[in-house]
């Protein structure tokens, strides 16, 4: 029989779990979001290289910066439990690091940093894709429709988990979308 490591165990647990899930989704959005942003502004550019460049250098960018927000953000608040639960015990400070529990949430807290960190690099990677292969007019479009997509399928599943209707829950997110869209032609325009 075939052995999964501990450690592997642990992050498929993570991404199985309530926590995993919300990181990937958000990543997702985050990341096909931000990118459509960026190739839609770098879309009067004549060189497709430019818009790949700013498309996946953004999204590397916006992946690196969402591993480190959210590690922070989740410790900060986990040390904040942590001093509240020293104290309500009447332990010193930095008493219960040494505990399993402590430090299994500090390991569920990174693995949930780089789960969001790469789900927000993949979905600012799939806008990107269409420039590689069209023209920068008909790639923009495609582009466009990936992140819709890409957004109605998330807006489902998120109905899903929530018991809401799910074709309301995706056109809500397409309606995201296309306001995202707008608003960056918008910009592009401007300058």
């Amino acid at each position: 029989m075939l052995r999964v490591p501990r450690s592997l165990k642990l992050i498929l647990n993570t991404i199985n779990g309530e926590s995993g899930t919300r990181y990937i989704v958000r990543g997702l959005i985050d990341g096909s979001l931000s990118a459509l942003g960026v190739v839609i502004g770098a879309s009067g550019s004549a060189d497709a290289s430019v818009i790949i460049a700013a498309g996946l250098g953004g999204g590397i960018a916006n992946g690196l910066s969402n591993i480190l927000g959210a590690f922070t953000a989740e410790k900060a608040t986990l040390e904040r439990e942590r001093i509240q639960k020293e104290k309500s015990l009447l332990k010193k400070n930095g008493y219960l690091k040494k505990s399993i529990i402590y430090k299994k949430a500090i390991r569920e807290t990174m693995i949930c940093g780089l789960i969001d960190g790469i789900s927000t690099t993949i979905g600012s990677a799939l806008p990107v894709v269409p420039f590689f292969l069209f023209d920068i007019k008909t790639a923009l479009y495609i582009a466009i429709a990936i992140t819709v997509a890409i957004l109605f399928i998330l807006g489902v599943f998120i109905g899903k988990i929530s018991k809401e209707n799910v074709v309301v829950s995706g056109i809500k997110m397409v309606i995201g979308a296309l306001a995202v869209a707008v608003l960056c032609f918008m910009v592009e325009r401007a300058f």
